[in-house]
């Protein structure tokens, strides 16, 4: 081979190799500090708000367009950042955290639906396990009303929705690397055990404009929560999600954070205040109403999770 044909190849193929990022000897982008911090995330702005105003010593940092804080919170050291709405913001960015910086736990606060009728708007959840309720099959109709999905897994006990059959996902981690199929992703056991432990939250029953719930919220620690790409405001839906899952709230973002803390090995715990009955209230949709008292009452918990949190 020719020298100047022979060095327009290896430019060429070292070009591709940065491309697509398989470069042989490629280093990861480098962590801002290594710190071990406590990633705190929340999916778009109002739900952060009061958390990055308690922030000590801040210090700002922008990757990809997510501008992540670094600095103290109640004592600890965190990062700050917002996930994004929905499942692949929420993952895409988690793992973005992750590998810009030293997490030692992942924490969430945010607003979510209500599915369990015993819960109201305000309350506080924290869950123990989440899973995905669109990670489904959707099967063909053989008859009015009649679904018959194909062979496949499937996920015994778990009744479909029309043509929804929910199923489990197929997930690998460092400490598993043999692929498994799961559907319920559980959160940390000793953050779940200092959040049981939590008393005396002072949670909000009226915003700053004076609007008022109609009961004093409560914080509500274990159960199950369910997470999926689809603003859920549909009655029937609600009491199957219910029925199905036994969750007690429904949002667009945590199942997605917890499988990619799974894959990476790190605890997650997330914090979720009900700002609507995802479609089981009499009258419109109640999240743009209850908004602010829900998301402030999640921060008010995680505040009380870190302070006690050792």
């Amino acid at each position: 081979m020719k020298p100047i044909r022979r060095i327009v190849l290896r430019t060429l193929f070292a070009a591709l190799f940065l491309i697509f990022g398989v470069l042989p000897g490629a280093q990861a982008a480098p962590r801002f500090d290594q710190t071990p911090r406590i990633a705190v995330m929340s999916a778009f702005e109002p739900e952060l708000a009061l958390l990055l105003g308690k922030v000590k010593q801040p210090r700002k940092f922008s990757v990809n367009g997510v501008e992540f804080t670094t600095g103290k919170l109640q004592g600890k050291p965190v990062v700050l950042f917002l996930s994004g709405i929905s499942m692949t913001n929420a993952a895409m960015n988690t793992q973005l955290a992750l590998d810009r910086f030293k997490i030692s736990h992942i924490v969430f606060s945010g607003i979510a639906g209500g599915a369990n009728p015993g819960l109201h708007i305000g309350d506080v959840t924290v869950v123990a396990h989440w899973g995905q309720y669109l990670e489904v099959l959707m099967a063909r109709e053989t008859a009015s009303g009649v679904f018959a999905p194909p062979p496949g897994k499937l996920l015994a006990g778990m009744s479909n929705f029309g043509m929804m059959f929910p199923r489990p996902v197929r997930v690998r981690s460092a400490r598993h690397p043999q692929i498994s199929e799961k559907f319920w992703f559980d959160v940390d056991p000793k953050m779940l055990a200092v959040a049981q432990k939590i008393r005396h939250v002072k949670l909000a029953a009226c915003d700053t404009g004076k609007k008022c719930l109609s009961r004093a919220p409560e914080l509500v620690v274990g159960g199950n929560g369910v997470s999926g790409s689809a603003f859920v405001d549909n009655a029937a839906f609600r009491e199957y999600v219910f029925k199905t899952f036994h969750a007690n709230v429904i949002d667009m973002e945590s199942a997605a954070c917890a499988m990619v803390a799974y894959s990476n090995g790190v605890p997650f715990i997330a914090f979720r205040s009900l700002s609507d009955l995802a479609g089981g209230g009499e009258g419109a949709n109640e999240m743009h109403t209850f908004m602010s008292i829900a998301a402030d009452n999640s921060a008010r918990v995680l505040l009380a999770f870190l302070a006690a949190w050792r």
